[in-house]
């Protein structure tokens, strides 16, 4: 089984080669690591050149927004499985891939999801190469009266056979934002796609990304009520049980080590 994953970029010279050696440093062996830059100004793509001849994929241009980009890497994509890594985030194990195929050969699922956390965006003043957790981000056993309470797996955990794409579309590049979210509901919400949960931590994310970004909760916050109400959830009360999610992600690292 031949597993993509999707990295798009933009102007993030500092982290895009720690995520490809994350790529790189996986176990399992029949991965293609395809990546988008978005025309970049500030040597993302120096910092790109000396693995360009280990990418399955790469270009550099212009484009109309991450889920454009998004579904550039898809439409490339050759893989039985497609992922997602941004520029900014890293996997939790070595082995982190190797678990995800084995659950897919094992339950033979449309979809495996996992658990995520967010870390420091960078080492605290005065420490050298230190991350602290955040927020943690846990999904379960799907049944889909959770969608009405805002939840939904962290989508950087989820993994989708290739052809649920073919067949029930890319993301809707008239978001901005919250496109993310719109594509999870539409696989979520179709009992004919069969999804499996993969109880490990499979990814690291450092805050600080387009929708982690305070400036921007008010724009993804619109968003995501027009998605919640395309999909015919429970508006308002829905939204709010999205956002009041985050609390508790972000205390329980306050209260239990997580590494």
């Amino acid at each position: 089984m031949k597993i993509s994953i999707i990295t798009i970029v933009y102007n993030n010279q500092q982290h895009i080669a720690g995520c490809i050696e994350s790529v790189l440093n996986q176990t399992y062996p029949d991965i293609e690591h395809i990546v988008i830059d978005g025309a970049s100004t500030d040597g993302t793509q120096s910092a790109i050149l000396p693995y360009v001849a280990k990418l399955g994929f790469y270009v550099s241009e212009n484009d109309t927004g991450l889920y454009n980009a998004l579904n550039k890497g898809i439409r490339m994509a050759t893989g039985d499985v497609i992922g997602i890594l941004h520029s900014d985030d890293y996997y939790y194990d070595n082995d982190t891939l190797e678990k995800i195929v084995h659950t897919f050969q094992t339950t033979d699922s449309d979809i495996v999801y996992a658990n995520g956390q967010y870390i420091t965006p960078k080492p605290p003043k005065g420490e050298l190469n230190t991350e602290k957790v955040k927020r943690i981000y846990r999904a379960k056993p799907y049944k889909s009266r959770y969608l009405n309470f805002g939840w939904i797996p962290l989508h950087t955990t989820i993994y989708v056979r290739k052809e649920i794409f073919d067949k029930y579309g890319l993301y809707d590049e008239s978001y901005s934002i919250a496109s993310d979210y719109d594509i999870s509901l539409r696989w979520f919400l179709n009992d004919n796609i069969k999804k499996v949960f993969l109880n490990e931590w499979v990814v690291k994310m450092r805050l600080g990304g387009k929708s982690t970004t305070a400036s921007l909760q008010k724009r993804k916050s619109t968003e995501d009520l027009q998605v919640i109400k395309g999909h015919k959830l429970l508006g308002y009360f829905t939204l709010a049980f999205k956002i009041g999610r985050k609390i508790p992600q972000y205390l329980l690292p306050r209260i239990i080590k997580y590494n």
